[in-house]
């Protein structure tokens, strides 16, 4: 069963934002049901601080052993940092997705869309 941390909000396509600890910004990451269903992570594409998407957006890839995916923006807003550990240790998503294995900090451009599932919603989606 996938870990579905409560004070989250996910996208249909597995990504999760969670507050920063800064007004505006959010992390960025893959869920736990993502890196799961990708396999053994072994290189993440991220974009450099300052690039700017639209909700829904490719911001990068995340390429497993047996895939490539698309990594898509939760929502609207500036990327201002990405994980530079990631290049060095890209299976970091696989063994902590919620913490060391963050993708990207956003500033948001508004408030947080609608379309962002709690943990329940998200649960359903997965079929937990």
């Amino acid at each position: 069963m996938a870990n579905v941390p409560q004070d989250l909000k996910y996208t249909k396509e597995h990504e999760y934002i969670k507050e920063s600890g800064e007004a505006g910004v959010y992390i960025v990451g893959i869920t736990d049901y993502a890196q799961g269903e990708l396999g053994d992570v072994v290189f993440v594409e991220l974009p450099k601080p300052g690039s700017r998407y639209e909700a829904h957006q490719t911001f990068g890839t995340i390429e497993a052993v047996k895939a490539v995916s698309d990594l898509y923006m939760p929502i609207a807003g500036e990327v201002v940092e990405s994980n530079a550990a990631l290049d060095a240790n890209p299976a970091v998503v696989n063994s902590d997705p919620y913490g060391e294995g963050w993708m990207i900090k956003v500033r948001v451009d508004g408030p947080l869309s609608g379309d962002l599932l709690d943990a329940a919603a998200y649960t359903s989606l997965i079929g937990g």
